[in-house]
């Protein structure tokens, strides 16, 4: 926001609240402390990612879980922004664990939308073909080799199969849809 441009509080209304949405997210493993947040700010002050982008503040995230505004959460593709980098968690004095928050979060959105960025689902579905997030090409291997570095491990395909099926990711995949990009 430039200095020119002067704030202006978006107004939320009750029927845009669901108070129950709060204790649903927080008995998720990995959001059980979301309730102990007062909003005291460290985890966007440290955040990589809340500096370039208008909607992703992990502080703002977990106050919007708070007053149960799930419609406004859940249909924000900057939820795809957090690297993961654990940084809020790191600062929080309540230990709460925001990224945490954020993958609960995004997991709903998969499960009740059906939708994941585009790299998300080529990230799985490569794990589920190779073993590995990346495609590894031969020339690769022979880089390390020539390194004196060993051969990454054959990864077990039919195992990586069998978790994908157990959790449920393997139809996920088969039935998501994608966006592109994820706009800030």
């Amino acid at each position: 926001m430039s200095e020119t441009q002067e704030y202006v509080p978006t107004v939320i209304k009750a029927e845009e609240m669901d108070p129950k949405f709060k204790y649903r997210i927080s008995k998720k493993h990995g959001a059980e402390r979301l309730m102990l947040c007062f909003q005291c700010g460290t985890c966007t002050a440290d955040c990589p990612i809340s500096r370039f982008s208008d909607f992703y503040r992990p502080r703002r995230i977990a106050r919007m879980v708070q007053l149960g505004l799930k419609d406004m959460l859940l249909s924000n593709d900057a939820l795809w922004l957090c690297s993961t980098c654990f940084t809020c968690v790191d600062h929080c004095p309540q230990n709460v664990e925001i990224a945490g928050v954020v993958r609960v979060l995004r997991n709903i959105v998969v499960q009740e939308k059906g939708v994941m960025p585009l790299v998300y689902k080529e990230l799985a579905s490569n794990l589920l073909e190779t073993g590995y997030v990346y495609s590894i090409s031969e020339s690769r291997h022979k880089r390390r080799e020539m390194q004196g570095l060993p051969r990454l491990p054959k990864p077990n395909l039919e195992h990586i199969s069998k978790i994908f099926e157990a959790a449920g990711f393997s139809k996920i995949l088969e039935n998501v849809s994608t966006f592109e990009k994820v706009k800030s």
